[in-house]
């Protein structure tokens, strides 16, 4: 298994959002690195979900349901959605600056390249920020 952090602006598609619809595909992706993280992506990964711009935190915790396909919103081959479903809330959300400030992340793709918005999250920066959410 993999482990992945994707963000959305919580005024465009919040965690409580996407918990009311069940499952989504994550589209508007227009990064080629985002992009091949999503083509990377398998079902059953596990992905963090986090607010970017307002609040700066992981909240919750999705896994693919579906494997990168074309995105809908777009005719341009070049660019895909997965299907991602809610698994649990975080207990304690796990802000930014937390993050920052553990040692141990400091080489995390969220904190070094801070606009990707589709990062992969190595086996031990997972299971820090699981402790660091409660789980």
């Amino acid at each position: 298994m993999n482990y992945w952090l994707v963000k959305s602006e919580p005024f465009k598609y919040s965690w409580d959002q996407f918990l009311k619809d069940g499952r989504t595909f994550w589209d508007g992706v227009r990064n080629y690195a985002a992009r091949n993280n999503l083509r990377a992506m398998k079902k059953g990964d596990e992905v963090f979900f986090y607010h970017s711009n307002e609040g700066l935190a992981i909240v919750g915790i999705a896994k693919v349901v579906k494997e990168a396909y074309q995105d809908p919103t777009t005719t341009d081959a070049n660019w895909v959605v997965v299907d991602l479903q809610p698994v649990k809330s975080m207990p304690v959300p796990v802000t930014l600056a937390q993050i920052k400030a553990e040692a141990s992340l400091k080489t995390m793709d969220l904190v070094r390249l801070s606009r990707l918005s589709v990062g992969r999250v190595t086996e031990k920066e997972h299971a820090r920020l699981l402790a660091m959410g409660g789980l």
